[in-house]
């Protein structure tokens, strides 16, 4: 039995390895090179000069560094506790300089003989030393393998000698460099190895040639890429030499390598690679330990190991990363702590996992420690397995009890996650925030029919379409596996609609809603992976026009479907804000922050918010007022997070803040906004600075493109700036002080009625702070100026018998918003109200919309007793009549007897305001 104490071991833990007694047996007199504490790159670079300095040739001075940085980490670790990242960075700086070193080393010796390897123009071409896997993401164990892959920016031949002698393909002198890298790196001498190499992870594997063009690698992800090189890309970066990774062009390496791991949207085809990537790694695993049943304790392969627990990360990074750019990082616990801070995963199981990470990965190290040896099996030796437990702190029961647990974690959240055969119950992804199948068997099990097999199958209102489909081209063309895909969603869909689960409307919306799309597989194995995705996406598509069109036009925000809490939350301006920022910044981390990007980031981020909206709205979440609030609060956003971008994009700013400012009015200026409602803004500035005349017109010109151009995701709104001073023959941007004297008319040129009542729905929505107060005073100033009343009534009466006039509907019909009785009856009365009595009223001065007003004016005596509430009622019903309408795509109209008593109430008020 393993004891329940910790073993008392005598002298430094680190003692008891074998691996250091023979490192100190051996390279004693070198160990004093590395100066105390953790290693650090420049340390490395000092021993190995001394190294150097002493008559060791290069590849002898790297590998007696990597013995006494090794013996270096062993008593950090064991002896004195070193947090893992003290043991991996490291290692990890170790293999970077050897990489630099012998690449120098080999190419300035090839150059000698060869000369220069140049591009066609003649500029000089460097080997690119791509680290794969833990080297990529700085996460080295201390008897790792490193995963290489060697790239060249482009074809051409060197320079030659002199005498014209001498010159190689570029892919001939880089294969030899290569070739001299092993000799350097890899080969066993008397001293060892620096590092084992693998070259395994380049195109087309070990069948490839060790090097390849940047061309030929893009040329090879396009066309033969495979889903499980996704996550051995997910992790690459430039390691070597350091010239290259500050030059330029590895920027196109990244353009390359970022658009074959992350897609742009939410895919959920990488689970089929990774079950059978995990398949293969389980059966190896079980291949390896048969008849030698110590092989199963392996740390890393076992069930719940290491590599389970990068998988788990690894595939939520691969399946969101096109989305979301702050998830695209390399390190295992950076990328978990991402997923915790984008909802992605609990903070509860976040934290299980980084702490299952570090534990494993340190014992993965004592194992490697006893006799350096690249294994991570636990030993079979009692006193092998007392001193691991004890240089962790912990008795044999203890160590073995704690290694347990973790592991059981983390295979419960990877089988949670894959939904395969073996998976266990999990309460850990609480919400539906991890987007893993709900105890869902894998689909790759289920057997897909044939499109005939599957028509015959099919009620008739689906038949015909997916008899069709038999000749149809992109059907055709579609992989096996995706036909497959297709088939299942189809026959799941049937089902339900036999069932009654669906209805037949939402299921012939869908295979529309398919069609267009099939080239995008990742929607295909979306709705297979997550039943509950596939079912909300038919009631969604059932419950109208407009947001089947919607979600036609813009298919991407299904996406929002796969995360469980989008119905029982509501829009966040801070949170919406906050990771559009987070976004940006990833962005700018690699690169791509450009205007293109930019602007698709924006609509995606836009479109995803209103379809969460939209959902709500639908499943009777909310109220028409809170939708009318979110997508307001939502406008607000774009605007306020646009307007910032473009500043900092504007060519010849003048300073880092704008003086600017953008009034809505309207739907905006109300809190109003339905779906795709336009926005109503005026543009003031307050700047003295002797540029501003040119700056702010340029700048609003840019910010109105942002927000309304058409892109490949969309646009974002319609802009009318109608309302400015002198309409679409005044300037687009005004400064401050004229829009106020427009306002308050003053001077020659001064608003007329109809934008005073515009004035009573008038906000200040953005800028700079102080013009905050300053339009609060002029809107205030305007709408309690002395007026002439009858006057004013006559004015407003005209104006609602030209717009009646201009919208006139048959008898036979009631038009909820232009008729009599209807919506803009309301909202003239209360125009009227505000704009003849806020100056004795001060309550009635607030924007606060119309159905708050009337009830203020029947508190202030302004309207008979039920009169404005009962008006603020009809209204509410009014709005909810012509906001369904309006999701279905109908006419807002009832016929004539409907809506009596609302309009009845309508009729009272108007009565009761203008006699």
């Amino acid at each position: 039995m393993p004891s329940s104490e910790p073993v008392a071991l005598q002298g430094p833990l680190s003692r008891h390895s074998r691996f250091v007694q023979r490192l100190e047996r051996r390279y004693g007199a070198e160990l004093a090179l590395l100066p105390a504490g953790v290693p650090t790159r420049a340390d490395m670079e000092q021993a190995c000069d001394a190294l150097l300095a002493r008559g060791h040739d290069l590849g002898a001075a790297l590998r007696i560094l990597r013995q006494i940085v090794m013996h270096r980490l062993v008593v950090l670790d064991c002896d004195q506790g070193a947090p893992l990242q003290d043991i991996t960075t490291p290692v990890t700086a170790l293999a970077e300089l050897a990489l630099e070193r012998a690449s120098q080393y080999a190419c300035a010796a090839l150059e000698q003989r060869h000369g220069q390897p140049q591009a066609p123009d003649g500029s000089a071409v460097a080997l690119w030393i791509i680290g794969m896997g833990k080297l990529g993401a700085r996460e080295l164990n201390v008897s790792s393998d490193i995963d290489l892959v060697y790239v060249y920016e482009c074809d051409g031949e060197t320079a030659g000698m002199a005498d014209g002698r001498g010159r190689l393909s570029n892919h001939e002198f880089f294969a030899r460099a290569a070739r001299a890298l092993y000799a350097l790196i890899g080969e066993t001498t008397e001293h060892g190895f620096v590092f084992r190499l693998d070259l395994a992870l380049r195109p087309n594997g070990n069948s490839g040639p060790l090097v390849c063009s940047l061309a030929a690698l893009e040329e090879y992800l396009l066309a033969h890429g495979r889903e499980w090189e996704r996550f051995a890309w997910l992790k690459s970066r430039v390691v070597a030499p350091r010239a290259a990774i500050e030059g330029g062009g590895v920027q196109r390496l990244r353009e390359v390598v970022l658009p074959f791991v992350f897609r742009r949207y939410l895919d959920y085809s990488v689970f089929d690679a990774l079950r059978a990537l995990h398949r293969q790694i389980r059966e190896h695993a079980t291949r390896r330990a048969s008849g030698h049943p110590s092989r199963a304790n392996d740390v890393k392969l076992s069930r719940g190991g290491i590599r389970e627990l990068e998988f788990t990360v690894q595939l939520l990074q691969v399946v969101r990363g096109g989305q979301f750019p702050e998830l695209r990082c390399r390190p295992t616990l950076e990328a978990i702590a991402r997923l915790v801070q984008g909802g992605l995963m609990p903070p509860a199981t976040g934290e299980a996992l980084a702490q299952a990470y570090i534990f494993l990965r340190r014992v993965e190290h004592r194992i490697q420690y006893l006799d350096d040896q690249q294994t991570h099996v636990l030993p079979t030796r009692d006193d092998d397995l007392a001193w691991i437990a004890a240089t962790l702190g912990l008795s044999c029961c203890d160590f073995l009890r704690e290694l347990d647990a973790h592991r059981e974690l983390v295979a419960q959240e990877f089988d949670r996650l894959l939904g395969g055969p073996e998976k266990k119950a999990s309460s850990s992804c609480n919400g539906g925030a991890c987007p893993g199948p709900r105890a869902q068997p894998s689909p790759a099990s289920d057997a897909a029919p044939d499109l005939e097999t599957l028509a015959a199958q099919l009620p008739p209102a689906l038949a015909g379409r997916v008899q069709a489909w038999q000749t149809h081209t992109r059907v055709q063309e579609l992989r096996e596996r995706s036909r497959e895909r297709l088939a299942l969603v189809v026959q799941r869909t049937g089902g339900w609609l036999t069932e009654g689960r669906v209805s037949e409307e939402a299921a012939a919306r869908l295979l529309d809603w398919l069609e267009p799309l099939l080239r995008r597989e990742s929607y295909l194995a979306l709705l297979l992976e997550r039943p509950a995705v596939h079912e909300h996406l038919l009631h969604l598509l059932g419950a109208a026009r407009w947001p089947a069109r919607y979600m036609m036009l813009h298919p991407g925000v299904i996406d929002e479907l796969a995360g469980g809490a989008i119905l029982s939350e509501r829009f966040s301006p801070e949170d919406f804000e906050r990771e559009l920022a987070l976004r940006l910044a990833a962005l700018q981390s690699t690169g791509e922050d450009d205007d293109e990007n930019l602007l698709d980031l924006l609509r995606r981020a836009h479109h995803a918010e209103v379809f969460r909206t939209l959902a709500r709205d639908v499943e009777g979440r909310i109220s028409v007022e809170q939708v009318a609030d979110d997508l307001s609060l939502l406008a607000d956003s774009v605007l306020r997070v646009t307007s910032q971008w473009c500043w900092q994009r504007l060519k010849g700013r003048h300073r880092e803040e704008p003086r600017f400012a953008i009034i809505g009015y309207g739907k905006l200026g109300g809190k109003e906004l339905g779906y795709g409602s336009d926005l109503d803004i005026v543009f003031v500035f307050d700047d003295d600075d002797e540029r501003a005349a040119e700056v702010y017109p340029a700048f609003v010109r840019k910010l109105i493109n942002w927000l309304a151009v058409k892109t490949g995701e969309g646009d974002l709104f319609e802009i009318d700036t109608e309302l400015r001073p002198n309409g679409n023959s005044g300037l687009l941007v005004t400064s401050f002080q004229s829009y106020a004297d427009y306002q308050q008319q003053r001077g020659s040129n001064t608003a007329w009625t109809w934008e005073h009542q515009a004035m009573t729905r008038a906000r200040f929505v953005l800028g700079a702070a102080d013009l905050e107060p300053r339009f609060d005073a002029v809107r205030q100033a305007v709408i309690t100026a002395p007026r002439d009343l009858r006057g004013l009534a006559d004015e407003i009466l005209a104006m609602r018998e030209r717009l009646r006039a201009a919208h006139a509907s048959s008898p036979e019909w009631f038009d909820v918003k232009h008729g009599s009785g209807g919506m803009l009856d309301v909202e003239f009365a209360v125009q009227y109200l505000v704009l003849a009595h806020s100056a004795r009223h001060p309550e009635l001065q607030d924007n606060k919309g119309n159905i708050a007003l009337l009830a203020r004016a029947e508190d202030a005596g302004l309207l008979p007793a039920g009169v404005g509430r009962g008006a603020a009622d009809a209204y509410r019903t009014l709005r909810l009549v012509q906001h369904r309408a309006r999701l279905d795509e109908q006419p807002a109209r009832v016929p004539t007897g409907g809506l009596g008593a609302e309009r009845e109430a309508v009729g009272a008020l108007w009565v009761g305001v203008f006699g």
